[in-house]
């Protein structure tokens, strides 16, 4: 599924699942979800930052893709910025999932757990591929004359 075009329509947006497939963009959005919650008008970056323990331009490079994809809004205050959780286009997922809750009389409940644990399943067998090929890389690189 890929969102509309961006605002000055010259490129698509990223498709909504690739941006919310990575973990870190995951741990974020759950981060400005629960300060949300909690009646916080805004998190800074130093504060994700603290809470993840990654670094700065990590951080910063995934807030990028999420402000892209118009998961967040930012608020700037002089030299700080602070980030908001902008849930819309995370509806466009729940009308694609819908359909495929099961409507049988099963209690929505039960199929929201499916749900997550097909989810947090599929993120284990990306997590090991990823760490796999991280693992293939680094092993290759050493290889190579002068190291």
């Amino acid at each position: 599924m890929v969102l509309g075009r961006g605002p000055d329509y010259s490129e698509p947006m990223a498709d909504i699942f690739d941006v919310i497939a990575d973990g870190t963009r995951r741990d974020i959005l759950r981060l400005l979800l629960d300060r949300s919650s909690a009646g916080e008008r805004g998190t800074s970056v130093s504060h994700i930052v603290t809470e993840l323990g990654a670094s700065q331009p990590t951080v910063s490079k995934h807030l990028k893709v999420l402000r892209d994809a118009h998961l967040v809004s930012v608020r700037e205050e002089g030299q700080h910025r602070y980030y908001s959780l902008s849930s819309a286009p995370l509806d466009e997922v729940d009308d694609w999932l819908v359909p495929f809750l099961d409507d049988d009389g099963a209690d929505s409940a039960d199929a929201a757990a499916t749900l997550t644990d097909s989810a947090a399943h599929a993120a284990e067998v990306v997590g090991r591929a990823a760490a796999s090929a991280k693992h293939a890389f680094e092993t290759a690189l050493k290889k190579l004359p002068g190291r």
